[in-house]
């Protein structure tokens, strides 16, 4: 499981380093579990560049959301994660600062199927996460998100886990 880890983590930054320069913005975000331990994510962003139900109030936007996340640990209890998501943004009107929500639904694979003494039954995990935040008129973002890793329910194993996590966006 070690090995195959390591060469999607290798495939991943290989086709990554051509995506990061197309990326519309770096996510670094850090955070802990309910158990707290702590979590370091480094992210890219690809923006939809698309509009619905555009009112004076906001309009819903989005965009897809690649990530490397480690958990730390000892030794035996680190992991590594990556996962891959679209993302739905309400973002609010506003001229120099654009409050936002987020949601959205992806799939993750941890490097192994136990984090903090839970079992997750699988290395493929089910990325469900919400967040708001701020907009900056420069591109730039911060905001709060909760994150929830779950099998949903494919082995019997599925004690699932959640990060709460602080992060920043940085336009590309």
């Amino acid at each position: 499981m070690k090995r195959l880890f390591c060469l999607a983590a290798i495939a991943a930054a290989l086709t990554g380093q051509s995506a990061i320069a197309q990326a519309d913005g770096v996510e670094f975000s850090v955070g802990h579990t309910g158990e707290s331990t702590m979590t370091y994510r480094l992210g890219a962003q690809f923006d939809w560049d698309k509009s619905w139900w555009q009112t004076g109030v906001g309009r819903l936007t989005g965009y897809w959301s690649g990530a490397y996340t480690y958990w730390e640990g000892d030794k035996s209890s680190s992991n590594n994660s990556l996962s891959f998501s679209p993302v739905f943004v309400y973002e609010f009107s506003g001229e120099s600062v654009k409050p936002y929500i987020e949601a959205g639904i992806g799939a993750a694979v941890f490097q192994r199927t136990e984090v903090e003494g839970n079992k997750l039954g699988s290395a493929f995990q089910f990325e469900d996460r919400l967040g708001f935040g701020l907009r900056f008129a420069g591109g730039h973002e911060v905001g709060l998100r909760a994150t929830h890793y779950s099998n949903g329910g494919m082995t019997t194993n599925n004690d699932g886990i959640e990060s709460y996590a602080i992060h920043y966006t940085m336009p590309f």
